[in-house]
């Protein structure tokens, strides 16, 4: 997490889940950096860094920053949030979703802490749930009233252990759900290469967002890197020649 926006935005908004954020926040920040290290299995740099984000949650003044601007993992450098116009950061917010373990689901524009939190982590007063069945009864609902405000159809180009946030069956039968795949053709077998899908993916959703696409048959004229449809599949398969 990075939390360094190159806009000063009047128009940010707040987590739906903040109440929740705020709750696991509170049991993060009991646990001692030695004891982060463990839960969140990280080297001890990561963990003092960590501990210190949720000794400070709570100060008053203290900095946050648009959820779209707070992460810069791959997905989110090939979506380059900071180029986007006010514009398109507003419609933005109305038609994409991210996947928090902390906040649960996010808009864009919602303002949040920086933090680290993992789907398999117990937190003592979660009756002893992980972060996925934790969130799941919270998320499901709201997650298909979201999609069916819009208009019906989800395109999901999260990673794979997001769905475990909700009830992906239930969502499955409420909504039409496009899951775009990314493979690599090598050798003359077809290989998933994990950072080239995680680029593909925020490619793909700056592409849906830039150009407002609303049919999915819309999304086989995106290309990125040499991928391309796969013409010959029967669902949203994108292709890249090694």
């Amino acid at each position: 997490m990075t939390g360094n926006s190159t806009q000063t935005l009047s128009f940010a908004t707040e987590p739906k889940f903040q109440l929740q954020a705020n709750e696991n926040a509170v049991q993060m920040a009991a646990y001692s950096p030695t004891q982060l290290k463990e839960l969140l299995k990280t080297n001890a740099d990561i963990a003092q860094e960590n501990w210190s984000r949720y000794q400070h949650f709570f100060d008053l003044g203290s900095k946050r920053e648009s959820a779209v601007f707070s992460y810069d993992g791959m997905v989110f450098q090939k979506l380059a949030p900071e180029s986007f116009s006010k514009e398109e950061l507003l419609y933005t917010n109305q038609h994409l979703l991210i996947a928090s373990f902390l906040y649960g689901l996010l808009r864009p524009l919602d303002l949040i802490k920086k933090y680290r939190l993992e789907g398999n982590v117990l937190l003592p007063e979660n009756k002893g749930e992980s972060m996925f069945d934790y969130w799941k009864p919270i998320l499901t609902d709201y997650f298909i009233e979201q999609i069916k405000a819009d208009d019906g159809i989800l395109v999901n180009l999260a990673s794979d252990e997001m769905k475990n946030l909700v009830d992906w069956k239930k969502v499955a039968k409420e909504v039409k759900i496009v899951t775009p795949e990314f493979h690599i053709i090598k050798d003359g077998k077809k290989k998933t290469i994990v950072i080239y899908t995680k680029m593909c993916r925020g490619a793909m959703t700056r592409y849906i967002l830039k150009n407002r696409i609303t049919n999915p048959e819309e999304l086989k004229t995106f290309e990125f890197e040499g991928f391309r449809w796969n013409s010959e599949s029967e669902g949203f398969e994108f292709l890249l020649e090694a």
